[in-house]
């Protein structure tokens, strides 16, 4: 799964990376711990042109009657996404792109302690999330909300944990973004061995409100 991530660029560079036009609400950066039910700047493209703007990371199901109807969805697995209700449509039609500087995972020592680790690129200093979402009203409320979409983990990240999620290189973001016609189902796969390094961070960053560069920082 992704639980947590960071965003170290700028919106001006990630406008530029994704080709896209920004929104001017996007969500501030640098963010070192990104939690669920935040602001996350991501990718959609309509009329062929790609956007940069701002979601709730959280995907709600239309059928949810408040925010808190049903449980906190954000992740979509591959391997269900295109038969479960609430991504369905989504997986089909509505599909976006996350950016990230590194994401966060977990392991636990013998003692049961929760040990944090920051996982980034091998090279370069954005990754793209695979992700969906959703238009959600009711009443006066309306949130456009995402998933990132994840799947078993490659050998690298199995030492850490058994999911990861799916990481689009730039070849592939027109065929996840719909701008290349069908097909985008065969993306979601694990990133290839050595795409990713992984090392050991600071508990600090298992609390939701930390926050600052020294989160992913090694120790």
């Amino acid at each position: 799964m992704c639980g947590r991530f960071a965003i170290t660029l700028p919106d001006d560079a990630m406008a530029q990376a994704f080709a896209a036009r920004p929104a001017n609400d996007l969500p501030p950066s640098p963010r070192y711990n990104i939690c669920p039910t935040q602001p996350v700047a991501t990718v959609i493209s309509r009329a062929g042109q790609r956007h940069l703007g701002p979601m709730r990371w959280g995907f709600l199901p239309h059928w949810y009657g408040s925010e808190t109807d049903g449980p906190l969805l954000i992740n979509a697995r591959a391997e269900t996404i295109a038969e479960k209700p609430a991504f369905r449509a989504a997986a089909r039609s509505r599909r976006c792109l996350i950016p990230a500087s590194g994401f966060y995972e977990w392991t636990k020592d013998d003692a049961g302690n929760r040990l944090p680790w920051y996982i980034r690129p091998a090279q370069g200093d954005m990754l793209a999330f695979a992700g969906v979402w959703q238009v959600w009203e009711r009443d006066a409320t309306r949130h456009v909300t995402c998933a990132i979409v994840t799947c078993t983990a490659n050998d690298t990240m199995a030492q850490i944990h058994h999911r990861m999620p799916v990481i689009l290189p730039p070849e592939d973001w027109p065929l996840w973004l719909g701008e290349a016609g069908h097909g985008a189902a065969r993306l979601m796969r694990p990133a290839p061995e050595g795409a990713l390094h992984a090392h050991r961070v600071d508990a600090r960053v298992n609390s939701n409100r930390a926050d600052g560069a020294e989160l992913i920082e090694p120790v």
